[in-house]
């Protein structure tokens, strides 16, 4: 089954903790890895800084049940600056989940509703002031 989503991985000094996600494992369940979006994306020269950020990652398929508790589990240096923004197929726009209390908690976002799908990992995430065309 084809199903597209993206992922995206905020998270300050995490190069380490992020590393393993880099690479193939056949342990997991998907096998997409991330990739690293650091200063060298925007400038197209290795001169920008050895720190990075952020991580981007699309699935094409209906594959990354545990997607979400991995990154959870993860030993994250600063938890709290750990933001996953995650867009479905079907989704109007990303929803943002961060680290409360150490679980990995999806952040309200003002004019949404997330309601299940059996075609989505995460539900189906629309925004209520969506007009149609």
């Amino acid at each position: 089954m084809s199903r597209f989503a993206e992922v995206i991985v905020l998270a300050k000094d995490a190069e380490e903790v992020m590393e393993a996600l880099t690479h193939a494992d056949e342990q997991r369940e998907w096998h997409q890895r991330f990739t690293r979006v650091d200063e060298n994306q925007f400038y197209g020269t290795n001169f920008g800084s050895t720190q990075c950020y952020a991580w981007v990652i699309q699935f094409q398929r209906l594959n990354w049940h545990g997607l979400l508790s991995r990154l959870e589990s993860l030993p994250w240096p600063h938890p709290h600056s750990v933001q996953v923004l995650v867009r479905d197929e079907e989704d109007d726009c990303f929803g943002l989940w961060m680290i409360y209390d150490g679980k990995l908690t999806e952040v309200p976002l003002p004019r949404t509703k997330r309601e299940p799908s059996p075609y989505s990992v995460t539900g189906v995430l629309s925004r209520s002031d969506r007009r149609e065309i």
